[in-house]
């Protein structure tokens, strides 16, 4: 994670622009006096930086929940805000130097909006779920022309990876996202997807709600996948193989083929490794036999006029409110000019939202973007008003 360790953070005046970084507003922890959220704008991407005053000195880096696609856009900004506020920079892990050349070149690091508005649908479209080191996915779509792949990955340097081999080997069929795959599903068209690869998903045992086998997440990928599609799960875990099985086989219907120890034609370097130790690896593969109704989602996430008072808001701070089929959670509070500002959990209990609500001037709005438009992200949202009015 990019970050300044600086002697004293000084605030500016808002908003205020340096080297094309635009910084709009400073958000206040109303219930921690040490943090703060800076709101920043540079090349079309809208986040925070955090700020943490410590003891001796204070920390400028990234807000994890809004932070870019693009890492870049991150020093930029970090550098941008020492320049113009003058900080004395005691430590830095933030590059000065330009953007990676093949960083620069590629236009396959996609943000989630790029799907929700038109989803690409003139060629069969296959999805890998944490494409890790990125050697599988590569290796499809080298071997695959014709087919539009979408690697799916929250580990920053993973990305910056496979977007460098992209560059390299000048592929125009392979596009990447950094985003929660069980949500990203629930806005992939219907029969569409020829194959959805799971290999080695962490296994969670301690935290099974975030697995990403699941009831809903296998009902996803039924609809999305084609008559004859599949969902490769891959997995060196005898708990998650047997969790897996259970979850798949406790369909109606479902048509499974199960393998041990089977070779496949690229492995990762981890996969390697276990082989060397004569560790088992499993495959469950599942195959639809299907075809599914299109996916229609209708709703709006605009919010009426306020009409309660900013300090009914701000009680709402570690409160959770639930709903039929999902939760709300008031995670933190914030103050800003004129407002408040709310970070939440929203949606359904085991795909959740996570984001930022502003309240400035009787009006509402979700910070940087809003959610996902699925059946469960409008329900909280419906329920959401009711609670911001009281």
């Amino acid at each position: 994670m990019p970050h300044l360790h600086i002697e004293e953070f000084k605030e500016i005046d808002f908003p205020a622009e340096e080297n094309g970084v635009v910084f709009n507003f400073i958000a206040a922890n109303a219930n921690n006096k040490d943090e703060k959220l800076i709101s920043v704008n540079y090349e079309g991407d809208d986040f925070f930086l955090l700020v943490k005053e410590e003891e001796n000195r204070s920390l400028l880096k990234s807000d994890k929940l809004t932070r870019p696609a693009s890492i870049y856009n991150v020093h930029r900004a970090l550098l941008a805000y020492a320049k113009l506020a003058k900080l004395n920079i005691i430590a830095s892990n933030v590059p000065e130097q330009q953007k990676n050349v093949h960083l620069q070149e590629v236009t396959a690091l996609k943000k989630i909006e790029y799907f929700a508005q038109n989803f690409p649908r003139d060629k069969e479209v296959r999805i890998e779920v944490g494409f890790g080191s990125g050697r599988h996915l590569l290796h499809q779509a080298v071997n695959n022309p014709d087919i539009l792949f979408i690697g799916i990955e929250i580990h920053r340097p993973s990305i910056e990876q496979v977007l460098k081999q992209i560059s390299i080997q000048e592929l125009d069929n392979l596009l990447v996202l950094d985003y929660d795959a069980r949500l990203f599903m629930e806005l992939v068209p219907s029969n569409i997807v020829g194959k959805i690869y799971v290999h080695f998903p962490v296994p969670w045992d301690k935290k099974p709600h975030r697995r990403v086998i699941s009831t809903s997440f296998i009902e996803e990928s039924r609809r999305v996948l084609k008559v004859d599609g599949r969902l490769e799960l891959r997995t060196d875990s005898e708990n998650y193989y047997a969790y897996s099985y259970e979850t798949f086989i406790a369909f109606n219907k479902t048509v499974l083929h199960i393998n041990k120890n089977k070779d496949i034609a690229v492995t990762s370097k981890y996969e390697d490794r276990w082989k060397k130790m004569e560790k088992n690896i499993y495959d469950v593969t599942m195959i639809n036999e299907e075809e599914s109704e299109d996916l229609v989602v209708e709703g709006s996430f605009e919010f009426d006029t306020f009409e309660s008072e900013y300090e009914n808001i701000l009680a709402l701070h570690g409160k959770t409110q639930k709903f039929e089929g999902g939760f709300i959670h008031f995670e933190r509070a914030y103050v800003i000019a004129d407002g408040v500002m709310m970070r939440l959990s929203m949606g359904s209990f085991d795909r959740p939202e996570h984001l930022y609500v502003i309240i400035q001037n009787k009006t509402i709005t979700y910070y940087p973007t809003a959610p996902l438009k699925s059946r469960s992200n409008l329900k909280a949202h419906t329920f959401l008003q009711e609670v911001l009015n009281g």
